[in-house]
């Protein structure tokens, strides 16, 4: 198997922090949904199946038995992120919930480290510090904090980890598959084990009229064809780790959403949480553009001297 080698590339970056902006806003369609929470999620996942197919349908081929099954298995994992994220935005603000459910790199990086030999750059861990540090003064400035608060916060804390195992499979596959195809073939195990949930917590509903189908229709193209998508496309380009903390972003997104459209309030502790994230995630993102450019200085270097080598035969 072909690894790819991920440049980590400006342009790459800038791709998927447009994700991350889509994805800020599953928040808003969730709370404007009639649906309850995880039903709204299982309509999210199954509105996506025609528009995935027409991205994915001439890569299939690509695709072993063994694909498929992991595949089902990450789909799993996404509809608990999914689940537990939607339920959480009962009980907790939007961008709480957005940030704790992006606290992914608690899993992200050591499992990336054993798992996949990922270098982590020489000072990653610091920018990565200052990044969390501003996740939780955010999440330690809300104005009227209650037991609820701290409920949907637990919820959307545990999404995360789920999200993590998802996005990890996700990476390790990329390295041979489409971003659709992972997207399209994780459905089918998502909306099976939404299907389940639903099932069993909510009862199953079903939409009616186009003031319940909107909000449903957006989630599917904002989260599941745009968002999840182009962020599994920035996996092939982008290193594990520097995406999990660039995913971190999402909380300081959703925060502003939150604050134009609901009227969330946000206190001084909570802005200044966002201003230490972007100060972190700016400097773990200067750190891979300092690896890459000494990588490519080096390989520069070796090139002339092999000049200089054939030029002295």
């Amino acid at each position: 198997m072909n690894i790819i080698k991920r440049q980590n590339e400006t342009r790459d970056i800038l791709l998927e922090l447009v994700a991350v902006a889509f994805l800020a806003t599953g928040g808003i369609f969730v709370k404007f949904s009639a649906l309850s929470p995880i039903n709204t999620g299982f309509y999210r996942v199954l509105f996506s199946f025609p528009f995935l197919f027409l991205l994915a349908y001439k890569h299939l081929k690509q695709l072993t038995k063994k694909d498929v099954l992991i595949l089902l298995i990450a789909g799993v994992f996404l509809a608990g992120d999914v689940a537990l994220w939607n339920l959480s935005f009962s009980y907790t603000s939007v961008a709480n919930a957005n940030l704790l459910t992006n606290l992914t790199p608690f899993t992200v990086i050591p499992v990336s480290y054993f798992l996949f030999k990922e270098k982590i750059p020489k000072f990653f861990l610091v920018g990565a510090a200052i990044t969390l540090f501003g996740v939780f003064v955010l999440i330690s400035g809300k104005a009227n904090p209650s037991t609820s608060n701290y409920f949907g916060d637990f919820l959307a804390f545990c999404a995360s980890f789920f999200y993590a195992s998802f996005l990890l499979i996700a990476y390790r596959l990329r390295d041979r598959l489409e971003s659709s195809v992972i997207m399209f073939v994780s459905s089918f195990g998502s909306v099976t084990a939404l299907f389940i949930f639903s099932l069993f917590v909510e009862g199953v509903q079903v939409p009616h009229g186009v003031e319940q189908l909107w909000p449903l229709l957006a989630l599917t193209f904002c989260l599941q064809i745009v968002g999840h998508n182009l962020l599994a496309h920035c996996q092939g380009k982008i290193n594990v780790n520097l995406s999990s903390i660039l995913c971190l972003a999402q909380p300081a997104i959703a925060s502003l959403y939150s604050f134009v459209i609901f009227s969330e309030r946000l206190s001084i502790k909570e802005i200044i949480g966002i201003i230490i994230v972007i100060a972190g995630v700016y400097l773990v993102k200067a750190q891979y553009d300092e690896k890459e450019y000494n990588y490519k200085a080096s390989i520069k270097n070796e090139d002339q001297i092999d000049e200089v080598s054939e030029r002295t035969l």
